[in-house]
């Protein structure tokens, strides 16, 4: 038996332990710093998929609290404050903060990681390419000095979403000069995923074993699948080995029109299904790269990146042009070991034609916007 007096004492001891348990907890939390994100245009479907691919772990490891900012503009203020509320909701462990903000002036404050989500919803119907362009263009003059200006002197910035990957990435280079470089990328993986998915229901195998599709040029405009270096791992056919056994693809598919109607043409079924997705795929692409950024890309495999040309495979330089790169301790490297026939040379040069193009489009709306600024 024991006295209330006693209980209380022991009570009030438990609390006053447990009170300087937590403030020892903070204090220690407090000296973590939290990677910062940014996300913008963050009422788009793809962040809503995103924040919990970022948060669980898997992408910058299971040690590494991440703060998230989303940003938008302020007619989507009550949207982003509901995202804010579900992932708060869901208590992540390595999730330490997610905020949401539609004041441009004070966007990318120390940011790590900026994600750049921005598009146009294209309609030649209603105005023209050069118009859109010229939104781009706008849209990437505002962040770009803002990056500079608020972000970490190593931010590294991906460019994605359905229009203009490659032109956001270029023009946030061209706008912010003091932005590294080969920290400015551009996401091709959805395009590599969704070709991976229909090769491997072309030949009824598990998707995980088709690797080394190789996506060239302009992200989401006018790329090329290429198939010549493309693996299979764990087919079933008359002969097998062990798992690390591989085949060439284009040895198990011997039909080139549908190669060419499925994959490559420009209405083809894949551009069709790329471009209906609503945010699972590019949220996953984008989280799939960050992660290979970080810790690695497997050993051997190649991934398709859209990254600043420095005239590798002969493309000019000075554009975002996706091509084969692997990924090791943050930075990138493009796998100019690997030989291109004739033919994919070629279509390398008309596919770079056209992302210079667009630049000088760029440009150009630019120039006669702001003729003062451009001298």
């Amino acid at each position: 038996m024991m006295l209330s007096e006693e209980m209380l004492a022991i009570a009030e001891e438990n609390l006053q332990a447990h009170l300087e348990i937590a403030k020892e907890d903070e204090e220690i939390k407090s000296l973590i710093n939290p990677m910062q994100i940014w996300i913008t245009s963050a009422s788009a479907p793809i962040c809503y998929h995103l924040i919990p691919l970022l948060a669980n772990g898997e992408v910058f490891g299971m040690t590494t609290e991440i703060s998230i900012h989303l940003l938008d503009t302020e007619q989507f203020k009550e949207m982003l404050r509901g995202i804010v509320m579900e992932a708060e909701d869901m208590a992540f462990p390595l999730l330490r903060s997610i905020s949401e903000h539609t004041k441009t002036d004070q966007a990318f404050i120390d940011a790590d990681v900026i994600i750049v989500l921005d598009d146009v919803l294209l309609n030649l119907e209603v105005q023209s390419l050069e118009n859109y362009i010229r939104e781009v263009s706008e849209i990437c003059q505002v962040y770009a000095p803002l990056i500079e200006k608020n972000a970490k002197s190593e931010v590294k910035v991906i460019s994605s979403g359905k229009s203009f990957a490659n032109l956001k990435a270029t023009m946030l280079r061209m706008y912010g000069p003091s932005i590294k470089p080969e920290n400015i990328i551009a996401i091709s993986t959805s395009w590599e995923s969704a070709a991976k998915a229909m090769l491997a229901r072309k030949l009824n195998m598990n998707t995980a074993g088709v690797k080394d599709v190789i996506v060239w040029g302009n992200i989401t405009a006018s790329n090329y699948i290429d198939l010549s270096h493309a693996k299979l791992y764990g087919y079933e056919c008359a002969i097998r080995g062990p798992p690390n056994f591989q085949r060439p693809l284009l040895n198990m598919i011997y039909d080139s029109e549908w190669i060419h109607s499925e994959l490559v043409s420009a209405q083809s079924t894949l551009s069709s299904r790329v471009s209906r997705c609503k945010g699972m795929l590019p949220a996953h692409a984008v989280a799939t790269v960050l992660r290979y950024w970080y810790h690695g890309s497997p050993s051997g495999e190649i991934i398709s990146v859209g990254i600043l040309s420095e005239g590798q495979f002969c493309i000019p330089e000075e554009i975002i042009f996706s091509m084969p790169v692997r990924l090791q301790n943050g930075n990138w490297e493009a796998m100019t070991e690997l030989e291109i026939n004739e033919t994919t040379q070629k279509v390398l040069w008309r596919l770079a034609h056209e992302l210079v193009q667009e630049k000088l489009v760029a440009l150009k709306e630019i120039n006669e916007m702001h003729p003062y600024e451009a001298e």
